[in-house]
């Protein structure tokens, strides 16, 4: 009866036993890859629209940071931002989305474009050049999909955000879309150096959130970029801010505010 009972448990996911039943869509698929400019293998979510195996469409493809919080509250760290479940509920899934999971304790190194004198950190370029010349290659070979700038997204939250920025102004010729949610930009002053200092494609498109209840430097920190970006003559249409009252720095805020990002990044 004890082993019919553990059985069950580990079958159907009892959490007070620290197992967790998955709550990934069956749309949702995972694969590993060498990152050899980490030398690391990465594991890969993959979010196929509902529509693809049943179409001969090209898509869009956006490539999202944190893929442990994205899809599977069993794999989150304080719950998923329920991607799937909202691409399953909409009738006009635009795209093909691509999660890497974070380097959990290289998570800093991967994600920050420039070093912080008590942190480290400051790799982001061999994390980037994973993405571009090692997994961006390889789902454009395995999926259909649509390759240009025009259609790839770049997309994260808190470090993650600073990333998915620093991509976007470095790398226009493989990313014209970024997500930018709660932007670590207080990681170094040197990506306001930097951004000064680099013409950004006037074709880049930036969808900027934060919450009212982040730390102090975070709106002003990300107001500050925003009208860097203007001087440096992207045009207005191609910046969306959003600030939300009462949001928090937490998985709840990005969650709530994805579907919005998504619509706005995604061009047709």
């Amino acid at each position: 009866m004890k082993v019919l009972r553990f059985l069950l448990i580990v079958i159907l996911g009892f959490n007070g036993f620290g197992y967790a039943q998955s709550t990934a869509s069956v749309q949702v698929s995972t694969f590993y890859i060498d990152a050899p400019q980490l030398q690391v293998e990465k594991t890969i979510w993959v979010y196929l629209p509902k529509a693809y195996a049943h179409s001969k469409k090209d898509y869009p493809v956006v490539y999202m940071q944190d893929a442990q919080n994205l899809f599977d509250a069993d794999t989150s760290y304080v719950g998923e931002w329920n991607i799937d479940e909202y691409l399953d509920s909409i009738s006009d899934n635009k795209s093909i989305i691509i999660g890497i999971e974070h380097g959990n304790e290289k998570r800093m190194e991967e994600l920050t474009p420039f070093s912080n004198e008590e942190y480290g950190g400051g790799k982001a370029d061999a994390y980037l050049s994973f993405i571009i010349n090692t997994l961006k290659p390889h789902i454009d070979t395995t999926y259909r999909t649509l390759n240009s700038a025009e259609h790839t997204t770049i997309f994260g939250s808190s470090l993650g955000g600073l990333l998915s920025f620093y991509a976007l102004i470095k790398y226009p010729e493989t990313f014209g879309n970024a997500g930018i949610f709660s932007p670590s930009f207080w990681f170094s002053n040197r990506i306001f150096e930097f951004v000064s200092g680099t013409d950004v494609s006037p074709n880049s498109r930036f969808y900027f959130l934060a919450g009212s209840e982040e730390s102090k430097g975070m709106i002003p920190d990300m107001n500050k970029m925003i009208g860097i970006l203007r001087k440096e003559g992207v045009p207005e249409n191609h910046i969306k801010s959003t600030i939300i009252k009462e949001g928090q720095h937490n998985e709840s805020l990005w969650r709530e505010s994805f579907p919005e990002a998504y619509e706005w990044l995604i061009r047709d």
